[in-house]
Order: structure tokens, then C-alpha cells, then sequence
């Protein structure tokens, strides 16, 4: 098994030990749309990485952090300026808010700067002691198996979705095995994306959804 205690990425989400609303967790789909919208205008109209244009961007869900730019950064002056990281870790909460009331996580609707229920904590990166220089290169390759592994937890974790949506509806609780396999999964999309793309992190991402 592997150990996840002093990885330096975490994430936690509040079990809402209370009765959920049905209403909202009912139409939950059209009450996103606003929330969308403004992510949408954050992010404009290409939402993937590589694409012409817009080969700075890097999508996580339906955002985008700062992939390129970052690697140039690392590679060649040595430097994550602190307000780069700010930026990466400020839309990466607000991204992992908005998947966590679509996942149902929540019925809180999701602030675009307060943390709320869901707390992300990604360690600020020393370059020059954590950080080799020509990695940046190679990460994304690396960590092939993840994304191939993620494909099938996000899967799973759709079915978790449906199951308790219909739970939520009948009983107004999130059965907490489904919760915290979807948290689960949410944790480990997280350090890999923080290992490969926001490139805060050389150590290689835990296959655990602990």
C-alpha cells in the first residue's frame, strides 16, 4: 500500500452529515449553469491543451492552470513566482469546488474564492531544493499509467454519482462509501495533476486513493 501521509498534496471534503437538499440535488445539472458560465469566461472557448492558440492552457475539468509557461519558467530561470502559484492553486480550488457540488459532495453552492467544504492544500514548491530543473519535461510521460488508471476510477465514479443521486432523492444522505470512494478518486486526480502539470511536486504520485 502506499504511503500518502507526507505527500504534499492534499485534499479533504466535509461528509455532509446532515440531510441534503432534494430540490437542488434534484435539478442539480441547470443550477451549475451559472457557476459554468463564469468558469467558461475565465477560461474562454478552448477548454484543451495543445490546441493552436491556446497551447498555454492546460484543462482540468472545464478551467485551466498555467501548464507551459510554467515548465519555461522551471527549465530555464529556476523560478515558480509565488503568484504563478497562486493562481494555479486558486483556480484548482475553485475547479475541485464546482466538481464536488456537481458530484453532489455538497449541496453548498460552490464560492469562487471561500473554501467552504472542500479543502485543497498544495505545498508552495522551493525550485531549487524540490524542484529538478529538466523533469518538468518528462512528468507529463510519466505519468501515463495514471491517466489510463483515472479513466476507469472517473467511470466508477460517474455510477457513484447516479447511485447516490437516487439516495439522495429517496433519503436525503450520501451513502459514505460512495462518498468517500469519489472523494477518493478526487484526491488522486489531484496529486497527479499537480505532479504533472502544475509541476509543484517531483515526487511521483501515489497509486492509493487515500
Amino acid at each position: 500500500m502506499n504511503d500518502t501521509t507526507d505527500y504534499p498534496v492534499k485534499l479533504i471534503i466535509d461528509y455532509p452529515d446532515r440531510e441534503l437538499n432534494r430540490v437542488t440535488s434534484f435539478f442539480r445539472i441547470f443550477m451549475l449553469i451559472p457557476i459554468a458560465i463564469i468558469i467558461w469566461l475565465i477560461t474562454g472557448p478552448s477548454m484543451s491543451w495543445g490546441a493552436h492558440h491556446d497551447a498555454w492552457r492546460f484543462g482540468i475539468g472545464t478551467a485551466s492552470i498555467l501548464f507551459l509557461p510554467t515548465l519555461l519558467m522551471i527549465l530555464f530561470q529556476q523560478k515558480y513566482p509565488k503568484w504563478w502559484f497562486d493562481w494555479n492553486l486558486s483556480i484548482t480550488k475553485f475547479v475541485f469546488r464546482v466538481a464536488s457540488y456537481f458530484f453532489l459532495l455538497t449541496d453548498v453552492y460552490p464560492s469562487t474564492d471561500e473554501e467552504q467544504t472542500v479543502h485543497v492544500d498544495i505545498q508552495y514548491p522551493d525550485v531549487n531544493k524540490d524542484l529538478i530543473h529538466w523533469y518538468p519535461l518528462v512528468k507529463w510521460f510519466l505519468a501515463i499509467p495514471h491517466y489510463v488508471t483515472l479513466c476507469f476510477l472517473c467511470f466508477a465514479a460517474f455510477v457513484c454519482l447516479v447511485i447516490a443521486w437516487f439516495a439522495i432523492l429517496f433519503t436525503g444522505k450520501y451513502p459514505r462509501g460512495l462518498f468517500d470512494f469519489v472523494v477518493g478518486v478526487y484526491r488522486w486526480d489531484l496529486r497527479v495533476i499537480a505532479y504533472a502539470f502544475m509541476l509543484t511536486t517531483d515526487k511521483y504520485p501515489p497509486f492509493s486513493l487515500d
